[in-house]
């Protein structure tokens, strides 16, 4: 936003926003802002917006885990493929930009925990989606698996284990825990 302006999704009386409108087109970028509606719409627009962003980090985190296990993984530099990826393909995105900024300063990001926060609005997108009967299993998938990378060890998992064992004799892995 600071260097290139705001995208700003506005919501309230169209009057204000009317009168409020060289503000918000001197904090934009050229169309890069919006009237929503009443009250509560350019909040509602922007919790969307951030629903979908989880999704689309979800889908690179994935597309580079998928890189990072391959057997390429020695020759592959992340770095380049986020740039390359930026130049003019369909997944090109300012997010890539970012991975791209990431990769560059630690090309296994060996120094960051997988433990991933959430700030609320992928949980309120996803109650939105279910209290509308809107199918959202991107985003959905997306906000459960930040909350699964905070477990370091899954009860559930431990279950899933423990009840192959019990049905089929399948081989589980015993903890250091005791």
């Amino acid at each position: 936003g600071l260097k290139v302006g705001y995208c700003l999704m506005i919501g309230g009386p169209e009057e204000t926003y009317r009168y409020l409108e060289p503000v918000f087109k001197s904090l934009a970028p050229k169309e890069g802002y919006l009237y929503c509606g009443p009250n509560g719409a350019g909040h509602f627009v922007k919790m969307i917006h951030n629903g979908i962003e989880y999704g689309m980090m979800q889908a690179y985190g994935e597309g580079f885990q998928i890189l990072e296990a391959s057997p390429y993984a020695r020759t592959i530099n992340f770095a380049q493929v986020a740039h390359l990826w930026n130049q003019g393909s369909v997944v090109r995105s300012w997010l890539l930009e970012l991975a791209e900024a990431a990769f560059s300063k630690d090309g296994k990001l060996a120094d960051i925990s997988g433990y991933v926060e959430d700030s609320g609005e992928g949980r309120w997108t996803v109650n939105q989606a279910i209290d509308t009967g809107v199918p959202a299993p991107v985003i959905t998938l997306s906000l459960m698996n930040r909350f699964r990378s905070r477990d370091k060890e899954p009860f559930s998992d431990r279950v899933v284990a423990a009840l192959r064992r019990e049905f089929g004799g399948h081989a589980v892995v015993t903890s250091e825990k005791k």
